[in-house]
């Protein structure tokens, strides 16, 4: 029996006519503002990338697939937990960051490890005008920007790390919630969890850009050691406090955190690796939650030959 097809003239189909960019910025609104210059300045006096390996920087590097003697531009390079395995492996490395903190510790750490004159550090924000500074189109093969993506406008930033990018541009975004709230927390106090999903933005933002981004996903887990329960309870409720109004209201906010002690208690257990190295400057210390922190990053890959850049 053959279907007569129905009209439906109130049915707008959202994905399609939605910009999504707009979304974005109306959603930023709402967030917490992202943590300034000044911050990270003061936080690179302990923000340590280690020596050892990074499941997560082996996994992106893998994914990024850059070719022998291709240029790189690393945004948000933080002190260099791309720009130096790249340039050890004898990239050119353009290292950009806002945080001159960061790019200070960074510039020692390649010093030391003699590839200084692979490394140019930047002091550059997503905000600020990259032609003018000096990066303009197609100034080098590949453009990354490995958890670094905090802007207003994020279409306006894809666009530039397009548009220096002569081959392709590689980007991690989170899946869920920020990699700063811990799932298990959240849930075990009955606090519902804030959600993001800002890859999806960024799929549909690269899209409506004429890019056809591939996904790919990173699983990793974060464990964070403390000296005694109160430490952690404390760390524990700053980051409710910090966290938890973009979803729970202050009522349940403030239960969270009356059970958050006893929480605690019952879920620190013995830290098998105390003493040892923490992999980021510190000394693991004699307790942890029983179970790690999952956090999957959103690995996003586009190929900039293809499609005009546009003009931002």
């Amino acid at each position: 029996m053959e279907r007569t097809p129905v009209a439906h003239d109130d049915f707008t189909p959202l994905l399609t006519t939605t910009d999504w960019n707009e979304e974005w910025k109306a959603l930023q609104q709402r967030r917490r503002p992202p943590d300034d210059a000044a911050w990270w300045d003061k936080r690179a006096a302990t923000f340590r990338t280690h020596d050892a390996p990074s499941a997560y920087t082996d996994q992106f590097l893998a994914l990024a697939a850059i070719r022998p003697d291709e240029t790189v531009f690393d945004m948000g390079c933080g002190n260099g937990a791309l720009a130096l395995p790249l340039a050890t492996a004898g990239h050119p490395v353009i290292a950009a960051d806002f945080s001159r903190g960061m790019l200070d510790d960074l510039a020692a750490k390649a010093a030391a490890r003699g590839v200084e004159d692979r490394i140019e550090c930047v002091c550059l924000s997503w905000e600020d005008d990259w032609e003018a500074a000096g990066f303009g189109a197609n100034c080098v093969d590949v453009a990354l920007a490995s958890r670094s993506v905090a802007t207003a406008d994020l279409g306006a930033a894809l666009g530039k790390l397009s548009s220096v990018a002569r081959r392709r541009a590689c980007a991690t975004l989170t899946t869920g919630p920020s990699p700063h709230v811990d799932v298990t927390v959240f849930e075990g106090l009955g606090l519902p969890v804030p959600k993001s999903f800002d890859y999806l933005y960024a799929l549909l933002v690269l899209t409506e850009q004429g890019y056809q981004p591939e996904l790919r996903l990173i699983a990793s887990e974060r464990i964070r050691s403390y000296h005694n329960v109160e430490e952690a309870a404390a760390s524990l409720a700053a980051m409710i406090e910090k966290h938890a109004g973009r979803a729970a209201a202050p009522d349940q906010i403030a239960a969270a955190l009356e059970r958050l002690p006893a929480w605690v208690a019952e879920h620190l257990v013995p830290n098998e690796r105390a003493g040892a190295d923490d992999g980021h400057g510190g000394t693991e210390k004699a307790l942890r939650l029983r179970d790690p922190r999952p956090v999957q990053w959103a690995f996003l890959s586009w190929d900039t030959s293809r499609t005009p850049h546009p003009a931002w």
